[in-house]
Parts: C-alpha cells; sequence; structure tokens
C-alpha cells in the first residue's frame, strides 16, 4: 500500500471517528447534523481511496486501444459511482435534517437534544 492511500484511509477513519463522537456526546443538533456529515465524508473518502490504482486511467474505453491493456489500467468505477451517488443523497439528507431542526427551534426555542427528550 502506499503512503498516500495510507494517509487517506486514517483520514477517513479519523473523520468516521469525530463524527460518531460527535453524534453521541454533542448536545446541539446542529452540530449533530455537522457530525453526521463527517461521517459521510469519511465513508466517501474511504471508498474514493479504495477505486484508486496508482497511474490508473479514466474508465473510458477509446477506440484502437487494447482491451488487455485497458482492463490492467483502469481505475475501479463503482466506487467513483458510489460516491457521486452519496454525495446527492446526502445534500438532499442535510436539508431535510436541517428544516426539521429549523421546526423544532420555533417550536421549542432550543436547539438542545435534551430539551427535546424531555
Amino acid at each position: 500500500m502506499i503512503p498516500v492511500q495510507l494517509a487517506s484511509f486514517f483520514t477517513a477513519a479519523s473523520l468516521i471517528l469525530i463524527g460518531i463522537i460527535g453524534v453521541f456526546f454533542i448536545d446541539n443538533l446542529i452540530k449533530k447534523v455537522i457530525a453526521l456529515s463527517f461521517i459521510s465524508d469519511g465513508v466517501n473518502l474511504f471508498l474514493v481511496t479504495l477505486g484508486y490504482k496508482p497511474g490508473g486511467i479514466v474508465y473510458i474505453h477509446m477506440p484502437g486501444m487494447p482491451s488487455s491493456w485497458f482492463a490492467q489500467n483502469a481505475s475501479y468505477p463503482l466506487p467513483f459511482a458510489l460516491v457521486l451517488t452519496s454525495i446527492v443523497i446526502g445534500a438532499s439528507t442535510l436539508a431535510v435534517m436541517l428544516a426539521i431542526i429549523i421546526v423544532l427551534y420555533h417550536r421549542h426555542g432550543s436547539l438542545s437534544s435534551k430539551i427535546l427528550e424531555d
């Protein structure tokens, strides 16, 4: 494993860990949403790192390119497709979560999750 991939794996693990800690131990709902975003970004970084291939080419087959050479040198397209899908779903989910938090703030006058539990 090359050092760039190793650093990316550690960064992804750190983002996921920070996000999990934030979700469980922070009281503010906005900060919990940010922590969930950290988890999503960590998973996306992990998937991109899995799809990385040193010296890889874009997964588009050109005419006249030998199939065996292309199969050996192309990057893996599935992780990148999953990340793009995850970004779109994450953005819409984030918007819905923030809209719900705004409604809760107007009803209860607080962003504390402990007040909402009572």
